[in-house]
């Protein structure tokens, strides 16, 4: 659809990770914004928040969290900020959305700082992904997967247990070598078959 009306709200929710010795800082920013606000007395941003943590890239368990409330709509709402800290401990691996909700959840916290917090688990495990990716184009990893397998089983339609992925990797493929996106299974069925391919 091209001829959308002007927006009368604007949610941006970026995330940046950096890699440390061996851990990843990741930064997540949530901004609600009204267009239609601009250049009158009406409030144009309504939110403008951070969320900092240091996750070990061995066992993605956060290490650190520290929430930032840079534009609110009460006083009050930076009190909450400090509650974030209690990410610390937490695995981003199953479950992770869970124990976000029930620390965080309704008046526990901010929902706003809340949503930011459970966006983060598939931003770590993308960016793990992508220093291992890193470490392929190096060679110093064989491919993404690593010693740990097949831990992206379950993890979408794609990686569901008995299906596409396993099937690619039974027939030779390897995660971060090769083309991309990865071919359809029959590809790598036709060179498995081929003993000149």
């Amino acid at each position: 659809m091209t001829d959308r009306p002007h927006p009368v709200h604007r949610r941006t929710i970026s995330f940046e990770a950096f890699e440390l010795t061996d851990a990843l800082e990741i930064v997540g920013t949530l901004r609600d914004e009204r267009p239609w606000a601009a250049g009158t007395e009406g409030v144009a941003l309504v939110h403008d928040l951070e969320l900092a943590v240091t996750v070990e890239l061995a066992g993605l368990r956060i290490r650190s969290a520290q929430a930032t409330m840079r534009t609110f709509p009460h006083a009050e709402c930076p009190a909450i900020a400090p509650a974030m800290a209690g990410l610390a401990g937490l695995s981003v691996g199953r479950g992770y959305t869970r124990a976000v909700q029930e620390r965080f959840g309704g008046p526990l916290g901010c929902s706003h700082l809340e949503h930011l917090a459970r966006a983060l688990g598939p931003v770590v495990i993308q960016s793990a992904t992508s220093v291992r990716a890193r470490q392929v184009v190096e060679g110093t990893a064989p491919d993404l997967l690593g010693a740990g397998g097949t831990w992206m089983t379950g993890t979408c339609h794609i990686w569901a247990e008995g299906g596409i992925a396993e099937a690619k990797l039974a027939a030779g493929w390897r995660p971060g070598r090769g083309p991309y996106p990865a071919p359809e299974v029959a590809t790598f069925r036709t060179r498995s078959d081929d003993p000149d391919a």
